[in-house]
């Protein structure tokens, strides 16, 4: 795990469900705290946490947050609370119930899990809302934008799996799709991205570049538009290096959108465990600047603190 937040030593639930009890019941909430204990914890530590809280005070830790904290501050000490698939499905119902619907976090979420995390999304999603994901997704998305979210939200993903020889097949059928752009190709397209093994992509993407002389993305850039177009891209780029695709998707939140908070909050919680300290390291190569400079420039306040927590930089980084 490249993730920079790690299981704490010596760690002690109860202990910490006191401090965070004695930090939510005071006359002013102590925030330094509740970030101290947080954001230095890993997300089963945490769920400990709030069992030895409920079980000291009768209340339920979540709750008490929302009651307390305010802003963008109490999403990220909310979302780090939830288990993993917990927090998908929670972000996908908000992305997909909400006012508008958030095509651009049904792109992060969907295009970058593995079938057992969205296995477990699912399962979560259900239990959570009593609804079920692929019915939401097929009656709030459209088109063939809807088709490819729907095909990778069945987690069918082939795995491990490499066949050298229909490689140049698949990459063929890719590069017609480019060109002649029907619906029926449009659906051999996502087909391909959405149910053939990461290496197997990864030969495919080679065949495309040998047969069409341009880069798969590029090929896609050129040939289609709106939402079908970036997740496809999505796919292609989460395949080929997830850290690279979501230090993308941070820099562009952080200065294309004057901030994106809720795009910033969700990719730092869900890879904070996962592959931030790769991401941090992408982002830095990529665009000179570090992603806790960047942060530290555009928030503020405790929010700015608890994003930094979750960062984590080097001392360089200041």
């Amino acid at each position: 795990t490249q993730g920079t937040i790690l299981p704490a030593p010596n760690f002690n639930p109860v202990m910490d469900a006191q401090l965070l009890g004695g930090a939510l019941q005071g006359i002013s909430c102590e925030k330094d705290v509740l970030i101290e204990i947080l954001t230095q914890r890993c997300n089963s530590q945490r769920l400990m946490i709030a069992e030895a809280y409920r079980d000291m005070y009768g209340r339920d830790l979540i709750t008490d947050l929302k009651e307390n904290l305010s802003h963008h501050f109490k999403e990220v000490m909310v979302g780090l609370m939830y288990p993993p698939p917990s927090y998908d499905a929670h972000e996908l119902w908000h992305a997909l119930k909400g006012v508008d619907i958030e095509e651009k976090c049904l792109i992060d979420i969907l295009a970058s899990r593995s079938n057992m995390e969205i296995f477990q999304m699912k399962e979560a999603y259900l239990m959570q809302y009593n609804s079920d994901l692929q019915q939401d997704i097929d009656s709030e998305t459209s088109g063939h934008f809807r088709d490819t979210l729907m095909n990778l939200a069945q987690g069918t993903r082939m795995e491990g799996y490499a066949d050298p020889s229909t490689a140049a097949q698949d990459a063929m059928i890719l590069w017609e799709a480019c060109q002649q752009k029907t619906g029926e190709h449009k659906n051999m397209l996502q087909m391909i991205l959405c149910n053939r093994s990461q290496q197997q992509l990864w030969m495919v993407f080679q065949e495309f570049q040998n047969i069409s002389g341009q880069d798969i993305v590029d090929a896609i850039n050129e040939c289609y538009d709106g939402y079908f177009q970036e997740l496809l891209v999505a796919i292609v780029l989460c395949i080929r290096d997830k850290p690279s695709y979501f230090a993308y998707r941070l820099y562009n939140a952080i200065h294309d959108f004057g901030f994106h908070n809720k795009t910033v909050i969700r990719i730092l919680i869900a890879r904070s465990e996962i592959d931030l300290m790769n991401i941090r390291q992408r982002y830095k190569e990529r665009y000179g600047k570090s992603l806790f400079h960047d942060i530290k420039h555009f928030a503020s306040g405790h929010y700015e603190s608890a994003l930094l927590a979750i960062c984590a930089g080097d001392t360089e980084d200041y």
